[in-house]
Parts: structure tokens; sequence; C-alpha cells
């Protein structure tokens, strides 16, 4: 069972002890990505994310690479729209010295003007490697339509052009106003001493500043709207969406076994019939994305050029099925068991568990036992189902993006 610690200084720390293990992983969330960024340094959070590899007071970025690697530890992070995180996995008997180096990165990166150069070029070249990723780049595309004019529909990674303005002033200030103590979460799940963790992480990240001043919320009233792309391609890319439900919303686990009947597995609707009964798709399935204040459902497919009309009306036929004849019992069982499954896999994982120990920490300041999991997906009745699917079933509320060769009028697909 995992728990949440207050430290003096003000750090939430959330604890799962697991004791038949020889490692821990440890992470530290930031409340902080690219929502909270202004219109003059897009794609700062993640660029931070990267700089705090590239050198501290004490160690070159070799030295950080080596100093992990003689302990034979593992060192990751990785950005998202709404909270950066930086994580180490460990042996048990190597974790405190382990964390020194991840704490160090956090408090005394330099950012020294010639490894921003550099690291800028390498962002650039994740920018370009998105966009020549199709399947990837219309999910991006699918957030700009589905929140257009709201901070989630901002890029991650930024545009070359706000890679280039941001100076080292902007990250220092950017640092300041969101890596504080209330803004903070670290997660810890594995084998590991509880008090010298916390012992550890209150003594080298009190220097924060105490708490991050309250952002206000802009609510944008929706609207669906379509966005493409005309590119020489071999294969079309379509992505439809439509808002649903936030994160750790009450009925989370039933949208989930929903999105697992309808595109999450190999025996789901989507699947079966427009790839393997109708042969028109190689890849389709649906998806989730939930976020603190909002969510949405996604379709997601890869078709041949000329076989774009018919996926969409395949799409709308299933949307439509689900609305006029509901699911089976024997779907919401079937759905039940992945969904549980899936569940339980992920708790095999220290780090599966750190992320989301984490992520609920830092955004719901609680946590989940697995006994609570568990009874929550039991519960839900084909009543829940019906009730949830009235988000996902009315196509006129849809939105979508597509990446073709052919120039389509996706919006009238869609009606």
């Amino acid at each position: 069972m995992s728990k949440i610690r207050t430290l003096n200084c003000g750090l939430r720390v959330a604890l799962e002890y697991i004791p038949y293990v020889q490692s821990a992983t440890v992470g530290i969330w930031v409340k902080a990505g690219c929502v909270d960024e202004d219109n003059s340094c897009r794609g700062i959070s993640h660029f931070i994310e990267h700089m705090m590899f590239k050198g501290t007071g004490s160690r070159s970025a070799r030295q950080i690479a080596s100093d992990i690697d003689s302990l034979g530890a593992q060192i990751n992070a990785f950005t998202s729209k709404e909270s950066t995180c930086y994580y180490v996995r460990a042996l048990s008997s190597n974790l405190e010295k382990t964390c020194d180096i991840l704490i160090d990165m956090i408090a005394d990166s330099q950012f020294a003007p010639e490894e921003m150069a550099k690291e800028k070029q390498v962002v650039k070249e994740e920018i370009k490697m998105v966009e020549d990723t199709p399947e990837d780049d219309v999910q991006d595309m699918l957030y700009e339509v589905l929140f257009k004019n709201e901070a989630l529909s901002n890029s991650i990674l930024g545009t070359p052009e706000s890679l280039d303005s941001i100076t080292r002033d902007d990250i220092k200030s950017y640092i300041d106003r969101e890596y504080t103590l209330d803004n903070i979460v670290v997660s810890v799940s594995g084998n590991f001493d509880e008090e010298q963790i916390c012992e550890q992480f209150e003594h080298k990240l009190s220097f924060l500043r105490k708490s991050k001043s309250e952002k206000t919320h802009k609510n944008v009233l929706y609207a669906p709207s379509f966005s493409s792309k005309v590119k020489d391609i071999e294969q079309s890319h379509i992505c439809l969406g439509v808002r649903a439900l936030k994160f750790a919303d009450k009925d989370s686990y039933t949208m989930t076994i929903l999105n697992n009947i309808m595109g999450g597995s190999m025996s789901s609707r989507l699947f079966q019939n427009i790839r393997e009964e109708k042969g028109m798709a190689y890849t389709v399935y649906s998806y989730t994305g939930s976020h603190d204040k909002s969510g949405f459902y996604a379709i997601s497919a890869g078709v041949a050029h000329d076989k774009i009309e018919d996926t969409v009306a395949a799409v709308r036929e299933e949307l439509n099925n689900l609305a006029a004849k509901g699911v089976t019992s024997k779907e919401l069982e079937i759905s039940k068991q992945q969904t549980k499954g899936s569940f339980i896999f992920s708790l095999e994982n220290t780090s599966n568990r750190m992320v989301v120990n984490g992520k609920y920490a830092l955004f719901r300041n609680r946590q989940r036992s697995i006994e609570d999991v568990i009874s929550a997906i039991d519960s839900v009745s084909i009543d829940d189902i019906m009730r949830i699917a009235e988000l996902i079933t009315d196509t006129s509320l849809y939105s979508g993006t597509i990446i073709s060769r052919r120039d389509i009028d996706l919006a009238a697909l869609m009606k």
C-alpha cells in the first residue's frame, strides 16, 4: 500500500515499500508542462528537462552518465502537457548515491550557453522526427483542434523559433516560478529505507521556494474543429476525437472498460470490423487522454489513401451501433478481465508504480489501493457503460485530423 508523507519543508513524498524486490525507482515530479508556458517561451518545460542532464557545478554531462552507470542504475526523464518527471531506477544498496545525482541535477544544473546551443539543435531534430512520423504528428494535431485556444493545445516540444528565443535567464526564471515545494512530489516505489529517503530529500531540496502562484484556468467553449496536412506519404493517418473525462474522474474505470471494448484490444469492435472483417487498415485503435481539468476519447487509424471515406464510415457505424445496441454482458466481462490484467501486470514493474503513484499524488494528493482499483473495475455495470457511452457516440461533437497524400474534407465525412 502506498502512502503520502509531507516533510517538514512542505515537500510531499509518495512511498510504496515493496520488500520482495532488490531495487527501487525514484521520480521527482514537477507540476509544470507546456500548459504553464508563456507564448514567448513555448517548449521551455521540455527543454529544461533536456538541460538537466547537461552538467552541474560538480558533474559534467559525461560525468552524470558515468556516475549513474558505475552504480548499475538507470536515469531518464519525460515531459507531458502538465508535468515533468526526472527518475532513476537503482539497486536498493546504491539508492542513496543514485538519488544524490538526481538531486544534484535539480539543484545545481548550470545551463551553460554552449550546452544550450547544442541541445536546441537536438530538440529541433526531435521536432523533425515527430513531423516525419505521421501517426505521432496526427495525434499532436488532434490536441490542437480539440483544445483550440486552450493551453492543452500547446506543443510539448515547442517550435524551432520558440526554442531559439529561450535564454538562460528564461530558464532560471521558469524554474524559480514552477519548481516550488508545493508543486513537486517525490515518488518512490520498491525496496528502500523510508527515513533515509525522506531525510535526503528534506535536506537537499528544502532550498526551493515554498509555493507557486495560483494560475487561473481559462474556460473556452468547445466546438468541433478539423485540420489536415497533405504530404507525400504511403499511408493516410486519421485521428478523430471528442472531449471526455478528466484525470481520476469517478467514472474513469468505466471509460477504460468502454475504450477497451471499442478499440483497446485485438478483440475490440473497431479492430475486428475495420481490420479483420473489412481489411481496410493495418492499424486501428481507440485511446483516452486524461488531464487535470479535461480529457478526451480518440480513434486512430492508418489506412490506404483510397480507403479514407470507407474507414470514417466504418468508425461512424461502430459509434452508432454502440448508441443503438449498447454492449453485451460477455463484452463487459471480457473487458473487465483485460482491464484488471493490464493493471496487475503494470504492478510488476517499480517504474510503472512510481509513475502511477506520482501522478495521483501530484494531481489529486491521494493514492489508490489495489483493492480499491479491482473493486471499482468489478462494480462497473452495463448501465454505467451506456451512461458514459453518451460522451462518445454523438459524431457531431467529434473533431478530427488527417495527414494524407489526398486533400480530404474530414469535417464533411463526419456529418
